[in-house]
């Protein structure tokens, strides 16, 4: 006890006057400060954390989700299973009969979407001489299609020798008429069609990509029943 009070401050020596008693009290006081300070130095220590789990068991994440392998490179596009189906392939094909002029005459199967000029290649071409500006060769076909392709175009010298021959103008043609290969001129060879019903008769083959038969000429504006009769014998799809 005497060492602890000789060790105080001399100004603390003089203030608790030195009694036992006070000395005893203060050695408490200071004793219960330095295990409080212990115990509060012990308590806010760190501590280490120990890494939570991946869950799942350490599975790979979702193709949705993964990160390009490269930095910079695109995201690969989802598959399947990002919830859109792949587009269906149709591959179907469509069966046509190419007839006329054409170097090989006949059944042709296409691929669905083919058009008259693919059909017109697949027949080995149009013969030398036919005259094709009749025909729409950008059209897109359908099943069951017929493509005439003629008559032979003729020369623009040529014509009846002879005086007993036809006059010029509506001579009637000498091969049926293909309503839907014939030009505006061809068309205007049949008896009682003009520039306009000529028209007419184009329109509709634009409109309804060609004839399938020769009775859809009823159909066409200004062709009655009567100039029906006079036509059907000298046309034909």
């Amino acid at each position: 006890m005497l060492a602890l009070r000789e060790r105080l401050p001399l100004w603390l020596q003089l203030r608790c006057g030195l009694e036992p008693k006070t000395l005893a009290a203060l050695a408490v006081v200071l004793v219960g400060a330095a295990v409080l300070a212990a115990v509060h130095f012990w308590t806010v220590r760190p501590q280490s954390v120990r890494a939570p789990e991946p869950v799942g068991g350490g599975e790979a994440a979702p193709a949705a989700v993964r990160e390009p392998a490269h930095p910079g490179s695109p995201a690969p596009p989802p598959g399947p299973s990002a919830g859109q189906p792949p587009a269906a392939d149709p591959g179907g094909q469509i069966v046509v009969d190419v007839s006329g002029k054409v170097r090989m005459p006949g059944i042709r199967r296409l691929p669905a979407g083919s058009r008259v000029a693919d059909a017109l290649r697949a027949a080995g071409g149009v013969r030398e001489g036919t005259d094709i500006t009749g025909i729409n060769r950008a059209r897109v076909l359908v099943d069951g299609e017929q493509v005439v392709v003629g008559p032979a175009a003729v020369p623009s010298g040529s014509g009846t020798t002879g005086g007993g021959g036809p006059a010029a103008g509506h001579a009637g043609p000498t091969a049926p008429v293909s309503l839907n290969t014939a030009t505006m001129d061809q068309l205007e060879t049949l008896p009682g069609v003009g520039p306009v019903l000529a028209q007419h008769i184009v329109d509709y083959r634009t409109e309804h990509g060609g004839y399938r038969s020769v009775d859809e000429l009823r159909e066409v504006n200004g062709i009655g029943d009567r100039r029906f009769a006079d036509l059907q014998p000298l046309v034909r799809p």
